[in-house]
Parts: C-alpha cells; sequence; structure tokens
C-alpha cells in the first residue's frame, strides 16, 4: 500500500469551480502515476474553511469513483495558509516504491511541497 497526495486552489467558492478543481487534480494523479480504479483504497480530501459550496468527494463520485470510500474533512486554519485550497490524501496498492510515484499540486498549491517528488 502506498499514498498519493495532491492540492489545487480554486478560484471561487461555486459548485463548479469545485468540481473541475477536485476533477482536475483526481485525474492528474490517475494518470501521472497510471493508477486504475481497482488500484484504488481510499480517498480523503480536505478543504479550507473558505470552501463550503460541495463536499470536495462529490465530484469524485461523479467522476466514477462512486466505489471508493471518500471522505471530506475540513483544513486546519492557520494564518497565512493557502486560501480556496482542497488537499487529497489518495491511497492505493501498487508494487512501485514510494520514490516512484508523483504527487500533484496545481494552481495556487504548487511549492506547497516542494520536498515531494512531482
Amino acid at each position: 500500500m502506498r499514498a498519493l497526495r495532491g492540492a489545487t486552489t480554486v478560484e471561487s467558492d461555486t459548485e463548479y469551480a469545485i468540481t473541475a478543481g477536485v476533477q482536475e487534480l483526481i485525474g492528474q494523479m490517475l494518470d501521472r502515476n497510471g493508477v486504475a480504479v481497482d488500484d484504488l483504497i481510499s480517498i480523503v480530501f480536505t478543504a479550507t474553511d473558505d470552501l463550503t459550496a460541495i463536499f470536495p468527494a462529490t465530484p469524485a463520485r461523479r467522476m466514477g469513483l462512486g466505489s471508493v470510500p471518500l471522505l471530506s474533512a475540513r483544513e486546519l486554519s492557520v494564518p497565512h495558509g493557502t486560501p480556496r485550497c482542497i488537499r487529497v490524501l489518495m491511497h492505493l496498492t501498487t508494487e512501485r516504491s514510494s520514490a516512484e510515484l508523483r504527487h500533484v499540486y496545481l494552481e495556487g498549491a504548487r511549492g506547497l511541497n516542494d520536498d515531494l517528488p512531482v
């Protein structure tokens, strides 16, 4: 079992913006790492306090991940945190090492984790 991390930001607190951001992020996490839906164990989403229009897990369900356990949670509110940010922790089965996996950071979330391979 391994875990992939990812994050993105969205322009506004709307269902459309959050859906587009989540679906792009999840799509890139799966594509860049050659992960199939059957490889997924679970996905945890967090969103900052300024995002309330829709649960981040809902767009993932809409893109065909309804059989995967999904959880939406609130990101910690810290001073100078990245606004309108959605983070993802994706658990999967794979034979690859952690060093072979590519974490995905998009939009205003680029650079959040410069210590990880992207």
